[in-house]
């Protein structure tokens, strides 16, 4: 008998193999909330599934997430991403993605991590949710809402509302697989 998972990711096997492995799973590390976030941000306005196919080709065309390299990156460099097929080529989005390397490293300095930052909002404790249905999960929340207006005044860009909430799924700050999920309890 198969395993019940979310509605959102049943039918695709890559869908299903992020849902299964990552989606909602706590994350601590720096390196890979930057990775999410910096996902999360190309997502804006277009489907998960379309950002997680191209995931490869980011990883390969922003070296590896590397917030650190990320941040140096000249208009040259800028200039090559934009002309890369294998990404997403929006050229506010890349250029975010430079900007909020640099916003990313000014927030470890403040608190140490980037991770100790984002996790504060919920003193360290991941937000369950009990939805029947996927589609019970809202867009927004007031803590989205909150998350993304401090981002914003720290310099963050194409960090909407929307874009946080999606990121906090991702990330595991909110639990919202659906409770008959088989997910559910092991995240």
């Amino acid at each position: 008998m198969d395993k019940h998972r979310c509605g959102w990711c049943v039918g695709d096997p890559l869908y299903e193999e992020y849902h299964d492995k990552e989606w909602g799973v706590p994350v601590l590390e720096d390196a890979l909330l930057f990775e999410f976030l910096v996902l999360e941000t190309f997502q804006a306005g277009l489907s998960w599934i379309t950002v997680l196919r191209k995931r490869e080709n980011f990883r390969l065309a922003f070296d590896n997430f590397d917030y650190q390299r990320i941040a140096t990156y000249d208009q040259n460099k800028i200039d090559a991403l934009l002309a890369n097929p294998g990404i997403i080529r929006n050229k506010l989005k890349v250029n975010a993605t430079v900007s909020n390397a640099k916003s990313f490293m000014d927030v470890q300095e403040e608190f140490a991590s980037f991770s100790n930052y984002i996790w504060g909002f919920v003193n360290g404790k991941p937000i369950r949710n009990a939805w029947e249905h996927y589609k019970q999960a809202p867009a927004t929340t007031p803590l989205s809402d909150t998350i993304s207006k401090d981002l914003k005044k720290r310099g963050f860009k194409f960090v909407g509302s929307t874009v946080m909430y999606a990121f906090m799924q991702a990330v595991g700050i909110v639990n919202d697989h659906e409770v008959s999920c088989f997910r559910y309890t092991e995240v």
